[in-house]
């Protein structure tokens, strides 16, 4: 399950399909640096995102492509 809590980078390593979906909400920056320490939460607020849509959307894909 993904939380705003949790990095840009631990969310690839889940599933680097979902880079799509975080670049959707501004997220350009998945080879920087930062994005291995910026939690879901900070870039959502970086790019004046809404940080609590984007992790309902990415559980939900991860759900759909786990029931496959």
């Amino acid at each position: 399950m993904i939380t705003k809590e949790m990095s840009i980078g631990e969310v690839l390593q889940i599933d680097r399909t979902t880079a799509p979906i975080m670049m959707e909400y501004g997220m350009h920056c998945m080879g920087c640096p930062f994005s291995q320490m910026e939690s879901l939460e900070m870039g959502c607020a970086a790019h004046g995102k809404d940080v609590d849509e984007l992790v309902r959307r990415l559980n939900e894909y991860l759900e759909k492509k786990a029931e496959g």
